[in-house]
This record gives structure tokens, sequence and C-alpha cells, in this order.
């Protein structure tokens, strides 16, 4: 799929090792491919979900808008961007969503080959993306994204994944994930762990059930 990501619009973005090999091989991988996904994916998009499991993995996100990316810009380069000394203005600069998750992707790939002494391509092609078009698919998709891991059986039960959203959408801890949109989504915390207790509706997500992600 090679159609580019638009902006201020709500996405599905997955993306699995090549063959459907192992791309986490550690916990310090883990949270370095987060520490990526900061870097370049804050400053364009707001992560609603998200679930990271050895082979592949999931995000549910929404693309900034132009006025959005300035705004994020403005705000957190306060003390750390230059200006420029004739026109006082900051230096923002567009940045492409579909490029800047290229550049995560390519960025954590380079550093995986150099650990493991591999050469060629990490992943399965481009990183795939859908669009959420309906709240029903969006209300289903973090529901899908938590509960990811228990279904791939890499654990009995989800809640006891630590690579993905779920417990930073219930803690008070400071989070990336958009917390309070997503609880307010669900009609707050209670029913929040109440849905994620069953299986969402995965008709919408037939895309990824067909390869079995």
């Amino acid at each position: 799929m090679s159609t580019k990501l638009q902006l201020n619009t709500y996405y599905h973005v997955y993306q699995r090792g090549n063959n459907r090999q192992t791309i986490f091989f550690k916990r310090e991988n883990y949270l370095h491919f987060m520490r990526l996904y900061a870097k370049y994916i804050a400053p364009i998009a707001a992560t609603y979900a998200y679930s990271l499991l050895p082979n592949h993995g999931h995000f549910a996100i929404r693309t900034f808008s132009e006025a959005e990316q300035r705004a994020y810009y403005e705000k957190t380069c306060e003390e750390t961007c230059e200006v420029s000394k004739t026109s006082q203005v900051s230096p923002f600069k567009f940045k492409e969503p579909s490029r800047q998750f290229s550049h995560l992707f390519n960025a954590y790939a380079k550093g995986i080959n150099k650990q493991e002494k591999r050469t060629g391509g990490l992943y399965e092609g481009r990183f795939g993306r859908k669009p959420v078009t309906t709240d029903r698919y969006f209300y289903n998709l973090i529901t899908y994204i938590h509960r990811n891991p228990q279904k791939h059986g890499f654990v009995d039960d989800f809640r006891d994944w630590p690579y993905s959203s779920y417990h930073a959408i219930l803690s008070d801890k400071p989070t990336r994930v958009e917390r309070t949109a997503v609880l307010d989504w669900f009609g707050g915390g209670d029913n929040f762990i109440e849905i994620h207790q069953t299986d969402p509706d995965e008709r919408p997500m037939v895309h990824l059930l067909d390869d079995d992600l």
C-alpha cells in the first residue's frame, strides 16, 4: 500500500517483520523503538493506542493538520530551537507524515541490523496504513490493539504484556498517548476495562485477519 498519509485523518498503522521474523529481540529494543517513535511521530500525529509484539506492531493515530504541527513545534522548541536573528521567527518546517513513519522504521531497522549483525530488509515491505472511517472501527481498533498480544499467544492475559498502551491509559503517570480522549471515547475507565474483557468486532480489521498479522 503506497498511498500517502493524509493530514488530520485517523489511521490504523501497522508493520511486520520480513517473513514474520522477530524485530524486537530484547527489552531495550522495545524501549529504543518508543524513543524513536517519540522523536519522529509525536510531532506529526496524536497516538491513541499502540502495541509492540516480537514480530509486528500496531498503532491507532490521527495525523496532525499543518497548523497542529506548527503548534506542536512552537510548544516544544521554546528553549531548544534556533531562532533566526533577523526575523525572530522559529524555523518551522512541515513534516510529511508518511516520510516520518518511514524515518522511524528505517532508523529502527538500522540499529537492529547492527545489533544482530544482519543485512537486508527487516520489514515485510512498506508499513501498512488503513484510514479509520467510522466510530465503530476506531472503538474496536483500540481494543483489538491492546488484546493483540493475547490473540497471538505471547501472554495468557493481554494485561500482562508490558509493551502496549493499555496500562498507560489507565495510569495517572505522564504519557504521550491521548489518555483523556480514549477514556472519554469509552465512557470512563470502568467501561474501558470492562469492554477490554471481550474480543472486539474484528470485521473492520479483515485486511489483517487474512494475513494473520
